[in-house]
């Protein structure tokens, strides 16, 4: 029997067209409001450099600069380890539709990880274990969000639903992939964009509003990662400043262990 693919690994596809050169196709299961979520975008640029033979390590960082929308159908990515070091990497990965016209643009830094001296600055947020908690009802939600099983404890903002708590910009809930999945830097990708607006959480309602550029700081190896296998990972995200037509974003991935795997930065424009 055959075993089905997992939707992540269907959206993630890409097939090599000539050297350096990707093509793929956007998924109804990952749909948002309009094209693809943002997530998915990410996760897919990631694996045009991952998917390389010369490709050194493990990824770093991601910036993600989204230059206009992405509509439904195929895609061509291009993907070019721009420079080689002794055990840093760096890629440039541009995103195309519509007889070359520029989608997406990215930029990693891959990097052979050694054992050094380590600690964590930032503390642990104890919260409910995810499985004593409600899995949010996302049905009336975009599609992208039936992939996952969110389990909101702050601020979760959804179609339908409105947050608990008072109206800040926080929200934490553990998030899993739907079916679940072992995790590893594609679903961790996505996963760091989970997050709706703050907008959407501090003036809890929904405003015209979109992430512009992404970046994506990995603080876990291959091998953690493959430690926290299929479970829950706790997400938190905040604000520091709306104005102006733009708010950045802030957020933090912990694994049920309460490693530190990734925190997040964006810039996201809003109309309110």
């Amino acid at each position: 029997m055959t075993q089905q693919r997992h939707p992540l690994d269907l959206a993630t596809s890409l097939e090599q067209n000539s050297d350096g050169i990707w093509c793929g196709n956007t998924q109804p299961d990952y749909g948002n409001m309009v094209g693809p979520f943002g997530g998915i975008t990410s996760a897919v640029l990631l694996n045009a450099a991952l998917l390389n033979a010369d490709r050194l390590g493990d990824p770093v960082s991601l910036t993600v600069n989204f230059a206009g929308p992405i509509e439904d159908g195929p895609f061509t990515i291009s993907a070019q380890a721009v420079r080689t070091n002794r055990s840093t990497q760096h890629w440039s990965m541009t995103q195309f539709q519509h007889d070359g016209q520029i989608a997406t643009t990215a930029s990693a830094v891959f990097a052979i990880r050694r054992e050094t001296w380590q600690s964590t600055e930032l503390d642990f947020p104890v919260r409910q274990p995810a499985l004593s908690l409600a899995r949010a009802d996302t049905s009336n939600a975009p599609e992208w969000t039936r992939r996952y099983d969110m389990r909101p404890v702050k601020g979760l903002m959804i179609d339908g639903q409105q947050p608990t708590q008072e109206p800040d910009a926080i929200t934490e809930f553990w998030i899993q992939d739907d079916p679940p999945r072992p995790l590893d830097f594609l679903s961790l990708t996505a996963i760091c964009d989970s997050f709706v607006p703050r907008i959407f959480v501090r003036r809890m309602g929904r405003f015209p509003a979109g992430t512009i550029s992404l970046t994506t700081y990995f603080h876990a190896d291959t091998a953690l990662l493959n430690l926290q296998g299929g479970n829950h990972v706790l997400g938190l995200a905040r604000a520091s400043k709306f104005g102006l037509g733009y708010h950045d974003q802030s957020a933090e991935i912990w694994s049920d262990q309460q490693q530190l795997l990734a925190t997040t930065h964006q810039i996201v424009y809003y109309k309110a």
